[in-house]
């Protein structure tokens, strides 16, 4: 393959490494360093390594470069109708020039994966909201978990919005319901928990503010805070202490009825951060599910 890009205003100050990847599709790390140390892709003529930031205008030229990708690994893009926009539209919370708020819905992941799916990047990629620009994912929110998610405008606010949640500026609440009465009714959990990377046991420190809004010998509804941003974090630590998330299929006590309830109970219910001295603060309404749920368990919120 031989082929050049030039670096467009989208992709400013974007990581070398990462513009091939959007670009040509998902190549091993180690092949991108390979082909950028015998000159195969170079930067403005020049050896560069992989993490070195382009400019606008920057050339990047590809030489005799090939690369296998499996299909079974590329993206398909998912399709929405116009139908399926408006929905997700429908559910914003806030839109201004830098970012879009909206109250997420179970069931949809934030970005497309190996299979064919419905996400809200390829959605919103389509609405005239992003007409003269594209949607960036800043976080993550688990496809069963509903609530706030902000989608940025352009890539500054993109790189600034990730970077205030990588250092722990942006303060989450969310809100449970979840098996048995929970005995203490605030806390700190402070937990190792396990994860697996290509079959390699990983142990990670998670950390999670937590306060009980009511509760019963049957059900529970706890706030929490996350501190630690761990994959199922709050999912898994509720499973730790013997009191799982009604819904929750995976991360369940064996004895538990998981035919009890199909939506996922736990929500993403506030978020609050500041940029340039300026407070924002966004709430997402409790989905009509989670509503019933509380009222069938007798619980007050």
């Amino acid at each position: 393959m031989n082929k050049f890009f030039v670096v467009d205003t989208m992709c400013n100050n974007m990581r070398l490494d990462r513009f091939l990847r959007n670009k040509l599709g998902k190549i091993p790390q180690g092949l991108i360093e390979k082909n950028l140390r015998s000159g195969k892709i170079k930067l403005n003529k020049k050896k560069v390594k992989s993490s070195i930031k382009l400019k606008i205008d920057d050339k990047i030229s590809l030489f005799n470069f090939s690369f296998k990708e499996r299909a079974s690994q590329e993206k398909i893009k998912f399709n929405p109708t116009n139908t399926i926009i408006k929905a997700n539209e429908s559910l914003i919370i806030d839109n201004n020039k830098d970012f879009v708020v909206l109250n997420k819905s179970a069931g949809i992941s934030v970005q497309g994966g190996t299979k064919s799916k419905k996400n809200l990047i390829d959605i919103f990629s389509k609405s005239k909201i992003f007409e003269n620009t594209k949607p960036f994912s800043v976080h993550r929110l688990d496809k069963d978990t509903s609530g706030v998610f902000i989608i940025a405008k352009n890539r500054e606010t993109a790189q600034l919005l990730t970077s205030l949640f990588r250092l722990r500026k942006v303060y989450k609440t969310y809100l449970a319901i979840c098996h048995g009465e929970v005995e203490k009714n605030s806390g700190i959990w402070n937990d190792d928990l396990i994860r697996y990377d290509n079959g390699k046991k990983i142990l990670e420190k998670a950390k999670t503010i937590f306060r009980v809004i009511d509760k019963n010998t049957n059900s529970s509804l706890i706030e929490m805070k996350p501190i630690t941003g761990r994959k199922h974090q709050l999912r898994k630590q509720l499973l730790n202490i013997g009191h799982p998330i009604y819904g929750d299929t995976k991360y369940k006590l064996e004895n538990s009825n998981k035919g009890i309830n199909k939506n996922l109970m736990l929500h993403s219910y506030q978020i609050k951060f500041m940029i340039k001295e300026k407070k924002y603060t966004f709430k997402a309404l409790l989905p009509d599910y989670f509503q019933k749920l509380i009222k069938s368990k007798r619980l007050n919120f």
